[in-house]
């Protein structure tokens, strides 16, 4: 193990994240409300981190190979959360919050979980609020240039399958240099936000909630500026600019790549996972209507199908924008909607879950299976795009979900063991490894009434949810460390 490489390019990513002190300094100071003096020190901490991890190692000239790979995936969102509590802690402005509810923010902001500890969130000064939301948007890039350029250059990830058998997108498409590739997805992502705040400034929010709300809706990380999250503004042209813009970051940004390129909007219709995304989306959708229909919980047939697709683009994206609190919702309504955050966003997105394209193959698996039951002597492939997928990239697949399985199990019951009772332990393991954000029971409004060890232990789940399960799990086989 090279971890002289490791240790100077965590220390360069730091060097980088201490300038995202930098905005919430402008923010203070326009609306003058004294808390520079945080951010400066962060600042000045996080470059002082970053320098000493990096200067002993600045010479150091070594390739990196697949250990080395993973290693600074996993140590940029544990460093840089570490690192992200700074503002949290020094400021005076919030009360009572441990360094275990600042790693829980930090951490949440950065994997888009959107899970928070904080309340009163329409009393904090307006540049915590952007720190917050900023940090979702940092990390929603580095999610999408983690998922389409570095993790299948490491063999893991879903993009790894989308690029092998995907007749529409294959690594060449996008551009051969990782540093072009970096650069295109952020003038997608970037595009994506400035319309995302105009639409938003133009249907009423004012210019601060406008780009913060943009921030967290393109990263599809849920966070909002006010406790009521999108319900604050009680309008329906707000809601429909943020499911607009949370179903186009679901998207893969390959996806979006080529019909940027191809200036065709052809490209999403051949694309398999984006049917079934949309497919996805609008059945679930219809369920829920009929169901809050069914049990009167709104005056107005309009008011149902408003709030309807709303919460369910909003959970089913994983973004965990709310508009009503849909925990209190009647029947089975909740529950299903927390289970389609399992689905989750396409692969390359903002979004979390298991990703649309796996859940499309073990279904196509499945119907496999079922055919050459009926019709044993059958030679049936699982195609995608048009293009057969291989038994590598399938047995990929079945690992994902074995390891996810047992993963969500060890960590449901550990939080059972940590005092959570049965619903709040679910839904909370649920919220977080599909980086979802709000749950149900104990966690329906935030998580800052769980003890210390239920948020560490979420604070893992989120991670492990967000670098894809196997990533993070490599780390712990002996065989990762062996020369």
């Amino acid at each position: 193990m090279q971890l002289s490489i490791v240790a100077k390019t965590i220390g360069l990513l730091l060097m980088v994240f201490s300038f995202a002190q930098v905005p919430p300094i402008i923010i203070d100071l326009i609306y003058s409300e004294g808390e520079y003096f945080s951010f400066l020190l962060s600042f000045a901490l996080t470059l002082l981190g970053g320098l000493i991890l990096w200067w002993p190692f600045k010479d150091t000239k070594k390739d990196f190979r697949l250990r080395e790979g993973v290693l600074i995936v996993v140590c940029f969102w544990i460093v840089l959360s570490l690192f992200g509590t700074l503002p949290f802690l020094i400021t005076d402005s919030i009360s009572n919050l441990s360094f275990s509810d600042a790693f829980f923010e930090s951490m949440s902001g950065l994997t888009t979980t959107g899970a928070t500890v904080m309340s009163q969130l329409d009393d904090l000064p307006k540049s915590i609020l952007f720190y917050r939301q900023q940090l979702q948007w940092l990390g929603g890039m580095g999610i999408i240039v983690l998922a389409v350029a570095v993790l299948p250059l490491l063999g893991v990830g879903g993009m790894e399958l989308y690029h092998a058998e995907s007749s529409g997108i294959a690594k060449d498409r996008l551009t051969p240099k990782l540093r072009n590739t970096a650069i295109a997805l952020w003038k997608i992502y970037l595009s994506l936000t400035v319309l995302c705040a105009l639409g938003y400034f133009l249907s009423g929010m004012t210019i601060f909630d406008a780009v913060s709300h943009s921030f967290s809706t393109v990263a599809i990380g849920g966070f909002s500026t006010h406790d009521a999250s999108i319900g604050y503004f009680n309008s329906i042209s707000i809601e429909m600019v943020a499911m607009f813009f949370m179903f186009l970051a679901g998207i893969n940004f390959s996806l979006h790549f080529l019909a940027w390129n191809n200036k065709s909007l052809i490209d999403y219709i051949k694309d398999s996972e984006f049917k079934t995304y949309v497919m996805v989306l609008f059945a679930s959708s219809v369920i829920v209507i009929i169901a809050l229909g069914l049990n009167s919980e709104y005056g107005s047939s309009i008011e149902t199908i408003r709030h309807s697709l709303f919460q369910t683009i909003s959970i089913a994206t994983t973004t965990g924008y709310t508009s009503q609190s849909f925990s209190s919702w009647p029947a089975a309504i909740p529950v299903f909607l927390i289970m389609m955050s399992f689905i989750g966003a396409c692969v390359g997105s903002t979004g979390g879950g298991i990703k649309v394209i796996r859940i499309l193959v073990m279904f196509r698996l499945g119907m496999k299976e079922i055919h050459k039951f009926i019709r044993p002597n059958a030679q049936v492939s699982v195609k995608l795009n048009g293009g057969s997928i291989n038994e590598k990239s399938l047995v990929s697949v079945l690992g994902f979900f074995s390891l996810y399985a047992i993963t969500f199990f060890l960590i449901l019951m550990l939080l059972m063991f940590a005092g959570l009772d049965q619903v709040t332990a679910y839904s909370a393991t649920a919220a977080t490894m599909n980086n979802l954000g709000p749950g149900l029971g104990e966690v329906a409004q935030n998580y800052g009434s769980l003890g210390d060890t239920a948020k560490w232990i979420l604070s893992f789940s989120m991670l492990v949810g967000r670098l894809e399960v196997l990533t993070i799990i490599a780390i712990f086989h002996r065989a990762f460390w062996r020369q």
